[in-house]
C-alpha cells in the first residue's frame, strides 16, 4: 500500500494528505503514522511546505475522528459491532477502549491518537456514550493537532532515516501511553477509595 500512498501524495499533495488522513482516522486501513512521517520527509525534500501539510493532516484527522463520533452517536455500538469488520473493529477492541474511556475519561480522546488502532474507537465510544460534542471537540481536536505535528516533524527531522526512527518512536510512545493509562487507573481507584472512606466517617 505504501507505493500507492506515495504516488497519491507526490501527485496530489496536501489534498491527498487530507483525504487519506480522514479515511485512516475514521478506521480504514491507512498507515497513518507512516503517512504523516513520509509527508515530513517530503517537506524536508522540498516537495511539500510544512505549514500547509500540517494543516491538511490536522483537518483530515479532525474530520475523520468527527465522523467516528457521529457514527457512534447515531448508530451506537451495536451497529458498529455488527459491521465492525469493515472498520477492523472487534468487540474486544471496543471493550478495551470502553474501559480506558471509563477510567481515563475525556483525556483518552487526546492521548488515544498515539495508540494505533485506538483513535477512531475512542470517538466511537464517546459518541455512543452521548458525550456532548463540545466536550468531545475540546479534547479530541487538540490531540489531532499534536499528533500530526509530532509525526510530520519527525519525518522532517530524520529525513530518509524515517522508517527506523518511526519504529523507535512508536515503541516509546506505546510505553508512555501505557504508563499514562496505568496512572489514570491508579488515580481512579485511589479517588474512589478515598470517597468511600470519607462517607464512612
Amino acid at each position: 500500500m505504501l507505493p500507492f500512498l506515495v504516488h497519491w501524495i507526490t501527485t496530489y499533495g496536501v489534498a491527498a494528505l487530507f483525504v487519506l488522513l480522514l479515511l485512516g482516522v475514521f478506521g480504514l486501513p491507512v498507515p497513518d503514522e507512516t503517512l504523516l512521517t513520509f509527508a515530513g520527509v517530503l517537506v524536508r525534500d522540498g516537495h511539500l511546505h510544512f505549514v500547509p501539510a500540517w494543516i491538511a493532516a490536522s483537518l483530515g484527522s479532525i474530520c475523520g475522528i468527527t465522523l467516528s463520533y457521529v457514527l457512534g452517536r447515531t448508530a451506537g455500538l451495536a451497529l458498529v459491532e455488527r459491521y465492525g469488520r469493515w472498520l477492523h473493529v472487534t468487540r474486544d477492541h471496543l471493550e478495551r477502549v470502553e474501559r480506558w474511556f471509563e477510567h481515563g475519561g475525556t483525556w483518552t480522546l487526546t492521548i488515544g491518537y498515539f495508540v494505533p488502532g485506538v483513535r477512531h474507537l475512542t470517538a466511537l465510544v464517546a459518541g455512543s456514550s452521548r458525550l456532548p460534542f463540545p466536550i468531545f471537540a475540546r479534547f479530541a481536536y487538540p490531540g489531532a493537532v499534536a499528533w500530526t505535528l509530532t509525526f510530520v516533524s519527525l519525518g522532517w527531522y530524520v529525513g530518509h532515516r524515517w522508517e527506523s526512527a518511526l519504529a523507535a518512536v512508536e515503541q516509546h510512545v506505546r510505553i508512555v501511553v501505557a504508563a499514562l493509562i496505568a496512572a489514570a487507573l491508579v488515580y481512579a481507584v485511589a479517588h474512589a477509595w478515598w470517597r468511600r472512606r470519607g462517607r464512612r466517617q
